[in-house]
């Protein structure tokens, strides 16, 4: 299969929108990361999206809706805390989870009877729903496993000669999946952080975090929520979290390892002897860089990635969430 890599234009949009009706997959832009869409309510395009991905089938799916009419359509029983979460933080990189409708299929969510639902914040992905008439599921564009892409050429890499299309819509702003919650009896759940943070939801509801981000899910049990397997995010290379008070015990513990081919994550080379990979200066450049800082060890040729761990507040709680599964768990404490 030839895939075409195309800027984002009324002409693309076009072009994705008459694949998508046919029933085909495309690569896409949101705020967070590149989605690999198709017909959220078409079983046989959402079998197209794990096959491209290589995904598992029983991690079920987000639908990217354009409006609260498609939400009526796909979900039911909907709160008036969804609807008052859903204004405050709609269009935007949040992910909420609601029962079903009996128009979803199995397929799309795992074979659960509920669905989550977001409103990407893309003016030309809202427009390519729109053009659809129907909810476009759209988990990350990457190989399952690896890191999130951020970039159309990351999308290119991995699903070059398995879907037809890539919109280039240029980098994303977030760069880190949604926050994904459940209602609970006195507000909300996070099942997997994002951009929108457990401070900004309390501002609404009470919040509680679910265990699952900051440890792994118990074998043989059922993720709710993309994102929660064990490993998950994570290049070619090994990936180690370090655990540390201050800068000095990190650069000095990476600077006594030995082997080759080591880098580290860091927010300036200052005294470190390792290749350095961007990492930003803040929480939020952290997570627009750390997807494309992974990809890049490889490219690299990394064999190992040292990364001090995060603070665990705001959006620091999504990059450290990410980089525990990009690690498979690594944690080195000093």
């Amino acid at each position: 299969m030839e895939t075409l890599l195309l800027p984002i234009n009324g002409e693309s949009l076009e072009k994705a929108a008459q694949l998508l009706k046919n029933g085909e997959i495309v690569a896409i832009p949101t705020e967070t990361v590149y989605g690999l869409a198709g017909n959220g309510l078409n079983p046989d395009a959402v079998k197209k999206i794990f096959k491209a991905k290589g995904r598992p089938q029983d991690n079920p799916l987000i639908l990217h809706i354009c409006d609260l009419e498609m939400l009526n359509e796909i979900a039911v029983d909907i709160s008036p805390l969804g609807l008052k979460l859903a204004e405050a933080f709609w269009p935007g990189s949040l992910t909420m989870i609601f029962k079903k409708s009996g128009i979803v299929p199995a397929e799309t969510n795992g074979g659960m009877d509920t669905v989550a639902v977001r409103m990407p914040k893309n003016a030309y992905t809202l427009d390519l729903i729109h053009k659809c008439g129907f909810p476009l599921a759209a988990p990350s564009a990457n190989l399952s496993g690896l890191p999130s892409p951020t970039a159309a050429q990351h999308v290119f890499c991995d699903m070059n000669g398995r879907i037809p299309l890539v919109i280039d819509g240029g980098v994303c702003d977030c760069g880190v999946e949604s926050t994904v919650v459940c209602f609970t009896d006195k507000g909300v759940k996070i099942l997997r952080p994002g951009a929108v943070t457990a401070e900004m939801l309390s501002e609404y509801c009470e919040v509680e975090v679910d265990k699952t981000v900051t440890h792994n899910i118990k074998t043989g049990e059922k993720p709710i929520s993309p994102g929660t397997k064990y490993k998950h995010y994570s290049p070619k290379a090994e990936v180690f979290v370090v655990e540390c008070d201050d800068d000095d015990t990190f650069r000095n513990y990476v600077n006594s390892l030995t082997e080759d081919n080591i880098y580290v994550l860091a927010k300036e080379g200052k005294g470190i002897n390792k290749p350095i990979l961007p990492y930003g200066e803040n929480a939020e450049q952290e997570a627009a860089f750390l997807f494309s800082s992974l990809r890049k060890s490889d490219e690299l040729g990394a064999k190992a990635v040292y990364v001090r761990a995060p603070q665990k507040d705001g959006i620091g709680l999504a990059v450290y969430n990410r980089l525990l599964r990009a690690a498979a768990f690594k944690v080195i404490y000093l």
